[in-house]
């Protein structure tokens, strides 16, 4: 069995080029909303609060999310990694606040998406360590979003309701990771393919080995 990122990459290149190009449609399509309604996008060098929404990433997105981490310093992990802890912590408190919604998904959701918990990678001058190896999720943020069947936008946006504006599909972008998440556990023979639906906190990524992710 695989057990690093390195190698897991190296047996799938093609797998991980299918991923970096589902990436960079989701870049592309925050180019073309910036530049059509740049009054309405608020994103900006420092703006962090996309860094406080709580949401999981798919396995491909975790390895390549490891990757990123190994290009920092050790002095830099070791931050990200006590951060971590503080973010998991934060996290359970959030889960049995919320133990009260179990009976009704959709309520919980909705509360779930107010909730705010910093993620692990922003560092003290709300900078994010690995960037360029951010979730599609981060990518697409400051833009009107689709996700089962209803529509989002971050709360500094100035988009208007009762305007149309495009709308970036996340239900499809993530019925894609979950397809290549799914063949990568296959082909790299990492776990069992049915944990290719699991969606992984950042801080669960970043503290756990990969091996044991598949155990969650």
């Amino acid at each position: 069995m695989l057990r690093h990122e390195k190698d897991i990459s190296e047996a799938c290149p093609d797998v991980f080029d299918q991923y970096r190009f589902l990436v960079s449609k989701a870049d592309s399509a925050f180019r073309m909303v910036e530049r059509d309604y740049g009054a309405c996008v608020k994103c900006r060098i420092g703006c962090s609060d996309c860094c406080y929404a709580i949401f999981g990433v798919f396995m491909i997105e975790a390895v390549h999310l490891k990757q990123g981490l190994d290009q920092v310093g050790n002095a830099e992990r070791e931050a990200a990694l006590l951060r971590a802890d503080e973010a998991d912590h934060e996290l359970k408190e959030v889960e049995e606040k919320l133990a009260v919604f179990d009976d009704n998904p959709h309520v919980k959701a909705f509360a779930l998406a107010k909730e705010r918990v910093r993620c692990p990678l922003l560092d003290p001058e709300d900078k994010c360590i690995i960037y360029h190896y951010r979730p599609i999720t981060c990518r697409v943020y400051g833009i009107p979003t689709a996700i089962q069947g209803s529509g989002r936008v971050c709360g500094k946006a100035a988009f208007e309701k009762g305007k149309t504006y495009p709308v970036y599909n996340l239900d499809a972008a993530y019925r894609g990771l979950y397809r290549l998440s799914r063949e990568l556990i296959e082909r790299a023979n990492i776990g069992s393919a049915d944990k290719a639906s699991l969606m992984l906190s950042i801080s669960k990524v970043i503290k756990t080995p990969l091996q044991s992710l598949m155990n969650s």
